[in-house]
């Protein structure tokens, strides 16, 4: 007799099966039948494809909100002048939003469900995006930009966080790595429009910073009907909405392994909240997460804020293709990056890029400005590896935590890199002004070797756990 048999035939007094006892069945319902399978293990299906989709149509809008920044201050400039001051202002004030956001919607996002903040934080950037093109001040368009900022913080937390606790851990990283793709290729569209148009009128910058505002309102209304997270529900006691969306959405035969997550680390931080992630079993992930991630996207956002200002100060501005090569590599290295994520283990593809980044900018630091080709040589190498490895920014913080903290996680993780990198953003006009572009670069590539220290010493692998393990301490 088979053991599917054993479990289908009722067990009488004289023949007792402890496998199917009551305690057994309730503690570990994915050990009842051969065919039952965990929600980490579930194959690929069409659900898996449109949470994937709304998520990323939002980072495409994220991308192109934050590339729209640069070339429309070049247009902006000519209306409003503009000095050193209000150039880093204005160039990092989306950065400071979306620390103030990641930090406020993951705590809530936690608290009250995914899914609400799924939908408020891009009512948040559509509304803002549109107000743009009525500026009238510096200041003005600071504060929208701030807003707009404050949006994305929400929608990083909380997308990163739901994306992962959707998604079978055989396709996780590919999944939550195609996050920097398709920000990329949204970054580069903005660039290539502010290339081709921010000096076609006037008022061109104006069009430019609201035309974000029309992918944000197609993701806006493609999200409402989302379903809640079924491992939130799961770890807040909710198990009939978390087994009734996985009945919808995976099908009968797919459980919620819950026991690792909800029970050994619920123990410590039933509560969660951000002093949960300062525990001893997670204060260490913590730190990591928070320095990798500011040490990546402090010379990112600081160098590709102002590309073309950094491009004009080492003579390879507008009739080089300097910009448009550059934009290229942005594109065919986020494209590696996902194969390299699938390929690599997290640890050494994280470490290896810093490396490289980090030789690139000390590279650019000591050559001089007549070595035109082999300083685009660097610059290419840097900006392909850069954005190769960004992917991991979407992989690590959600792969790291437990479901009770895991959009306080990310959202503190987001919070700290925009904190660094609005930071840098904001330094970055002045100090090439003050101390020159070889000294700039030099700074930012011992801010790449301190990410590389950090991450040699604290980054776990991660890759072929379940979400449940990865998050352990």
């Amino acid at each position: 007799m088979s053991d599917q048999d054993l479990l289908a035939r009722p067990s009488g007094p004289a023949s007792p099966s402890p496998r199917v006892s009551a305690p057994a069945q309730s503690k570990h319902p994915q050990h009842t039948n051969r065919n039952t399978v965990s929600l980490d293990d579930v194959p690929l299906n069409g659900f898996h494809i449109k949470i994937a989709g709304l998520t990323f149509g939002a980072h495409f809008t994220e991308g192109f909100a934050l590339g729209t920044i640069g070339y429309a201050l070049a247009s902006l400039n000519k209306q409003m002048p503009l000095d050193a001051f209000w150039q880093g202002m204005i160039g990092s004030s989306a950065l400071m939003g979306i620390f103030i956001g990641s930090l406020v919607f993951g705590w809530l996002s936690d608290r009250m469900g995914r899914q609400r903040i799924f939908l408020l934080s891009f009512l948040i950037i559509t509304l803002a995006a549109f107000a743009q093109f009525y500026v009238s001040s510096p200041a003005m368009l600071c504060a929208l930009r701030v807003l707009i900022g404050f949006g994305m913080g929400g929608d990083f937390a909380v997308g990163h966080a739901i994306l992962a606790e959707f998604s079978p851990r055989k396709h996780r990283g590919t999944l939550l790595g195609s996050f920097s793709v398709i920000w990329t290729i949204g970054y580069v569209v903005a660039n290539v429009l502010g290339l081709c148009y921010a000096d076609a009128s006037p008022d061109a910058w104006r069009w430019l910073l609201a035309s974000a505002g029309v992918p944000a309102l197609a993701v806006l209304v493609m999200r409402i009907g989302t379903p809640e997270s079924p491992r939130w529900l799961h770890g807040k006691g909710r198990i009939a909405e978390a087994q009734a969306i996985v009945l919808k959405y995976f099908g009968p035969n797919v459980t919620i392994d819950g026991g690792h997550d909800d029970h050994a680390h619920g123990a410590q931080g039933a509560h969660g909240g951000f002093a949960r992630l300062f525990k001893p079993d997670l204060i260490r992930r913590t730190i990591f997460n928070c320095a990798f991630f500011v040490c990546l996207v402090i010379p990112y956002f600081a160098i590709y804020t102002f590309l073309p200002s950094i491009l004009k100060a080492i003579h390879l501005d507008n009739g080089s293709g300097a910009d448009f090569l550059l934009n290229g590599f942005l594109v065919v290295g986020a494209l590696l990056g996902i194969w390299l994520t699938i390929v690599l283990s997290r640890r050494a593809f994280l470490i290896g890029s810093f490396a490289v980044t980090c030789l690139s900018l000390l590279a650019l630091s000591v050559l001089p400005e007549s070595a035109a080709l082999w300083m685009i040589v660097a610059f290419a190498v840097f900006t392909l590896t850069m954005s190769a490895f960004s992917n991991l920014v979407g992989v690590f913080p959600p792969e790291c935590f437990p479901t009770e903290v895991r959009a306080c996680g990310v959202g503190l993780a987001i919070a700290c890199s925009r904190l660094g990198s609005a930071v840098g953003t904001f330094l970055l006009p002045l100090g090439i002004a003050q101390l020159g572009f070889h000294s700039t670069m030099l700074a930012l590539s011992a801010v790449l070797l301190v990410g590389m220290i950090v991450s040699i010493a604290w980054a776990p692998e991660t890759k072929h756990l379940t979400l449940n393990q990865a998050s352990g301490a």
